[in-house]
This record gives C-alpha cells, sequence and structure tokens, in this order.
C-alpha cells in the first residue's frame, strides 16, 4: 500500500454558521427549543435570519471545522463538500483554504444557493440551530476526487450528510474506494436526530466492519442502541468497531480501542461562550494525536484540549493555536 498522500479526506456539509446572540424569550417568540437542531427551508431560514440581531458570519459545517482544527495541529487534509456559486459559497471556499485544507469540488450553478445554518447562543452558552442544507444536499458521485480518497489515510465522513440521496450514495461510494485502497473510516453520528432516521443504515455500516473509527457524544450512542444504560451501550458498540469514542460534556471522554476502556476528565475552562463545534474540535484533536502516533489516552487529551478552546469563544473554528495549548499541556 504507498503512502498517503493526505492524512485525512472528509465529506461533510459545507456551510457557512451566522450566528448571534439571543436569549429564551426571543426563542420562545419565534417557536425554537433551546439546545435543539432543526432543518429549514431557504423561505423559513430567510424569515429568521430577517428577526435574528446583529450576527457574524463563519465558515462551519460538521467535517470542515473537524479539518479545520487538525490542519492546525500539522495534519495535511482534504475536503469534499457542494457548495453554490454565490457569495457564501466564495466565503467557504476561501476560509477552507485558508486554514490549509485542500478543496477543489466544483461549485454547483444555480438554484439553491450554498448551506447556512443560523445559530442562536443563549447567556448559557448553548446554541440552537437552524440549518438551510442547499446545495450541500446535491453532492454527486462524481464529484468525489476518488484520488483523494484512495490516497488518504483516513476517511472521514459526516453523519449529518446522510439523510439526502445524492450524498449519501456518494459516501457509500467513498467507503468503497476507501476499503479497496486499504484506508481506514472514520464516522461521526452527528446528531441523535439523524440517528433515529437512519439507525438502520448506520448499524449496518458498524455491524459489518465498514467503520474503523466511530464518535459520538452520550446521548447519540444512547439513541444509537435505543437504550438508557451508557456502558451496556458502549459495550455494545465497542463489539464491532476497533475504536469507538465518545465524548461526555463535563463528564470528559472515554475511548474503547480493541477492548480496551481509557477515558480522560473534561478540560478545566474559566467560561463557557459557545457550544457550538465542541464535537468536532474534540474529534479533531483526538485524530490529529493518531497520525501522530500517540498513545490513546494522549490523544483524548488532544481532543478535550481543542474542545475547550472551540467553546471560550463563539463559532466553530480554532482562534488559538492548537499546537501551542497541546504542547504546553502534554509535551
Amino acid at each position: 500500500m504507498p503512502a498517503p498522500t493526505f492524512d485525512i479526506v472528509a465529506i461533510g456539509n459545507a456551510i457557512v454558521d451566522v450566528l448571534a446572540q439571543a436569549d429564551e424569550d426571543f426563542l420562545a417568540s419565534v417557536g425554537l427549543t433551546k439546545g435543539a437542531m432543526q432543518l429549514l427551508d431557504e423561505e423559513a431560514s430567510t424569515h429568521l435570519y430577517a428577526r435574528m440581531g446583529p450576527a457574524r458570519e463563519i465558515s462551519g459545517g460538521s467535517a470542515a471545522n473537524t479539518l479545520a482544527g487538525m490542519a492546525a495541529l500539522g495534519a495535511r487534509c482534504a475536503f469534499i463538500g457542494q457548495i453554490a456559486d454565490d457569495q457564501l459559497g466564495e466565503v467557504f471556499a476561501h476560509d477552507i483554504r485558508a486554514n490549509g485544507v485542500a478543496f477543489a469540488t466544483p461549485m454547483r450553478p444555480g438554484q439553491p444557493s450554498t448551506a447556512r445554518c443560523l445559530i442562536l447562543v443563549t447567556p448559557d452558552a448553548q446554541r440552537t440551530m437552524n440549518t438551510f442544507l442547499g446545495a450541500s444536499q446535491f453532492l454527486p458521485e462524481q464529484a468525489l476526487d476518488r484520488e483523494t480518497i484512495a490516497s488518504a489515510a483516513i476517511l472521514y465522513l459526516e453523519g449529518y450528510l446522510w439523510d439526502p440521496d445524492e450524498p449519501r450514495a456518494a459516501m457509500r461510494a467513498a467507503i468503497d474506494i476507501a476499503r479497496r485502497a486499504g484506508r481506514k473510516v472514520a464516522f461521526t453520528l452527528s446528531d441523535s436526530f439523524c440517528i433515529s432516521r437512519h439507525r438502520a443504515d448506520f448499524r449496518r455500516l458498524i455491524d459489518s466492519g465498514q467503520i474503523d473509527i466511530l464518535f459520538a457524544n452520550e446521548g447519540e450512542l444512547l439513541t444509537l442502541v435505543e437504550g438508557e444504560d451508557f456502558d451496556a451501550a458502549v459495550a455494545e458498540i465497542a463489539a464491532h468497531i476497533p475504536t469507538l469514542v465518545v465524548t461526555r460534556g463535563p463528564h470528559g471522554a472515554i475511548a474503547m480501542v480493541d477492548g480496551v476502556r481509557h477515558a480522560v476528565p473534561a478540560e478545566p475552562i474559566t467560561r463557557i461562550v459557545d457550544t457550538t463545534g465542541a464535537g468536532d474540535l474534540f474529534a479533531a484533536g483526538f485524530l490529529a494525536g493518531q497520525i501522530q502516533g500517540r498513545s490513546v489516552a494522549d490523544c483524548l487529551h488532544m481532543g478535550a484540549i481543542a474542545a475547550a478552546e472551540i467553546i471560550s469563544h463563539y463559532g466553530a473554528r480554532p482562534e488559538a493555536k492548537l499546537d501551542e495549548l497541546i504542547k504546553a499541556r502534554l509535551g
């Protein structure tokens, strides 16, 4: 097997996040449940945007956020995701390339427009996400860069993108390409609402050995097994996955690697500002540690450090130098 050209290639939603502060009265006035994630059509997205307060635009998308963090830690990264030929598409393309991530997916002409996520952050740092998936739903299999997928050590897939038919077919094809090339496949479950709709698909991928590294938070894992016992859920899924990583918010995170359990506490943080992207950056730190050949404990610590940095400010892209934070903490 030839040496990889990239450490990781990810397929995910190409989204621009629009963040604004909001209180619970505002959420109630627009019929939103705090902390939830919902999908909007373009008309509803435009209406909600008009009612939001002052906002800032930051390129996002779960897998793209993970790559931004990994690139900051020195990993060689490539991203595959669909944008439209419009202003937000230009913003997304510029931002991800400026982060050192290779991105060559052609823009899609016409409608719908580039995806956006309207994120309302309440004073307790909880984020209520309202997503218009736009052009990202129309990533066709022919847009895959097969050579890049085959030459990357890890293929990383975003569960959020499993809903639409075209990208789901593209991701299945990408798994086949990676498998034939002898590469690892990593998958993030993304959100309980995704799991509820696609549990059977996700379980088939897991149970058939198509996934090497699985990322979930505690709630997602319990949704996946339709149970309430965390330890039992870990044991059930870890039996089919070489590496299972589960984040537990303030209770830290665990990893089951080849049947051995490892755990770390959450990193201390003075003030939580915005939890957007915490899971994405945890995955970034963990995978970067794997690529660097670090111990499982170090990989978990790297994930926790990256997640702590991201929740200390608005937006899901790192602002501090992650490599320096990790060096100071772990050496």
